[in-house]
C-alpha cells in the first residue's frame, strides 16, 4: 500500500529536519573543541536522532513527543560535556503539546521539567552546580512562555477556524435566501400569469362565443356585420389590455439595458375598465364604494385588484351568473373586498381551484385572509387586506 503524505506532514518533517542540521552541526563544532569517547560520542547521537526525529510525529502524538524529546534531553546532558541545542527539540514539542490543545499535559511537563532541573542543581555540592538561581528563574519564565504561545496559537486558530465556519455558514444562508427569492419570485410571476390570461381568455371565449352564438342564427348582414365588430373590438380591447399586463408582469425578467416598461401598473385604479371588459362579456358587473378610498401600497393595490379579477374571471368562466356586485369596504387600516355574484356555485364536495387558492395566498401573504362560499342564490368572496396608509405626499415632511 502506498504511503500518502498529507502536506502537513512535509512541514513536520522539513521542521524536524532543520531541528536536526542546527544540532547536528552545534554538536560536530563541539565536539572539535570538547572531544568525547567513541562509545558515549555514539550514544549522543543516538539520542540526538531519536529526539529530533520524534518530531515529525509532533502533530500526531504532541504529549508522546514531548515526553520523548524530554527523556532524550534528561539523558543527554548530564552524560555529554557538550551540551548541544538539542533542548530545541523539547522546546519545540512543548510548544506543540499547547497549541494543539492538551494545555494541562504541557503545563504538567513544564512544571516537571523545571522541578527535575531544580532537584538535581540543589543536590549538587557546593560550587559544582550548572545552573544559578538567575538561570533556574530564566528557564521557569522561558517554560511559560512556551506555553503559554502555544495556548495563544491554539485560540488563535479555533478564532479563525469559528471565523471560517460563520462565514460558510453565512454564504449558505445567503444561497437558501437567494434560492427562496428565486422560488418566491417564480411563483409569483406564476400567479400573476395566472390571473392575467385566465381573465382574458377567459372573457375573450364568452365575448367570441357570443358573437358566433348571434351569427349562428343567420341576422340580417347589417346586424351581422354589427355584430361581429363590436365582438372583434371587444377581443381586441381584452387582448390589449392582457399584453400590457404581461409587459408589466415579465418586465422582471429584461436584461439591465432594457428600457423599463412605462404602461401603469395593475391596480384599483384600473377597476373601472376591468369592470366594462366584464361587461362586455354579457355580465351586469356594479360596485359600490363604502368609506373613503385611500392610495394604497403598490404590492396590496395589486393584490386587491388581481383578487377581483380573479373573482370576476370565476363568475365568468364557472357560475352562468347574470348579475355580480363588487363591494370595496374602506376602512381605517384595512380594506374588505365582497365579490357576489348569482350563478349557480360550486359544488360542496368539490375542492376549491387554484385561482380561490391563488386569492387566498394573495391575501394571506398582507396579512390579511379571503374566503369564497356558496350563499342563498348565488357565490361570495370576501378579502381582506390590511395595509398601512401611506403619507399624503402634499404634507411637509
Amino acid at each position: 500500500m502506498a504511503l500518502t503524505l498529507r502536506p502537513r506532514d512535509v512541514r513536520d518533517g522539513a521542521v524536524a529536519l532543520v531541528v536536526l542540521l542546527v544540532v547536528a552541526v552545534w554538536t560536530l563544532v563541539a565536539a572539535h573543541y570538547e572531544p568525547e569517547p567513541a562509545g558515549r560520542t555514539a550514544l549522543g547521537w543516538a539520542l540526538i536522532l531519536v529526539g529530533c526525529g520524534a518530531l515529525w510525529f509532533r502533530r500526531r502524538q504532541p504529549v508522546a513527543v514531548a515526553v520523548v524529546t524530554l527523556l532524550t534531553c534528561a539523558v543527554y546532558y548530564p552524560l555529554f560535556a557538550q551540551d548541544g541545542p538539542l533542548l530545541i527539540a523539547f522546546a519545540l514539542a512543548l510548544y506543540t503539546t499547547a497549541a494543539e490543545g492538551r494545555f494541562a499535559a504541557a503545563v504538567a511537563l513544564a512544571a516537571v521539567t523545571l522541578l527535575a532541573v531544580a532537584l538535581g542543581e540543589i543536590r549538587q555540592q557546593p560550587g559544582h552546580r550548572q545552573i544559578d538561581d538567575t538561570s533556574l528563574a530564566m528557564m521557569a519564565g522561558w517554560l511559560i512562555s512556551l506555553v503559554a504561545v502555544g495556548r495563544a496559537q491554539r485560540n488563535r486558530v479555533a478564532y479563525l477556524h469559528e471565523v471560517e465556519q460563520r462565514a460558510l455558514a453565512a454564504e449558505r444562508e445567503q444561497e437558501a435566501r437567494a434560492r427562496q427569492s428565486a422560488t418566491e419570485e417564480r411563483l409569483r410571476i406564476a400567479r400573476e400569469l395566472h390571473d392575467i390570461l385566465g381573465h382574458s381568455i377567459s372573457l375573450i371565449n364568452v365575448q367570441s362565443g357570443a358573437a358566433l352564438h348571434r351569427l349562428g342564427k343567420k341576422p340580417a348582414p347589417e346586424v351581422a356585420l354589427t355584430t361581429a365588430e363590436e365582438a372583434l373590438q371587444a377581443v381586441r380591447d381584452t387582448s390589449k389590455e392582457a399584453l400590457r399586463e404581461l409587459r408589466a408582469t415579465l418586465g422582471v425578467l429584461r436584461r439591465a439595458d432594457e428600457a423599463a416598461p412605462t404602461a401603469p401598473a395593475s391596480g384599483l385604479a384600473l377597476l373601472p375598465e376591468l369592470v366594462a371588459r366584464a361587461g362586455g362579456a354579457g355580465l351586469d358587473v356594479r360596485t359600490r364604494v363604502d368609506g373613503r378610498p385611500v392610495p394604497l401600497a403598490p404590492p396590496v393595490d395589486l393584490a386587491a385588484y388581481r383578487i377581483v379579477q380573479e373573482s370576476l374571471t370565476n363568475v365568468t368562466r364557472h357560475a352562468g351568473a347574470r348579475s355580480v356586485l363588487v363591494t370595496l369596504d374602506w376602512g381605517a387600516e384595512e380594506l374588505r373586498l365582497r365579490i357576489e355574484d348569482d350563478g349557480r356555485g360550486t359544488p360542496d364536495d368539490r375542492p376549491s381551484g387554484s385561482g380561490i387558492r391563488g386569492m387566498a395566498e394573495r391575501a394571506r401573504a398582507f396579512g390579511g385572509e379571503l374566503t369564497a362560499r356558496n350563499i342563498p342564490g348565488g357565490f361570495r368572496v370576501d378579502a381582506r387586506l390590511p395595509f398601512t396608509p401611506l403619507a399624503d405626499k402634499g404634507d411637509p415632511a
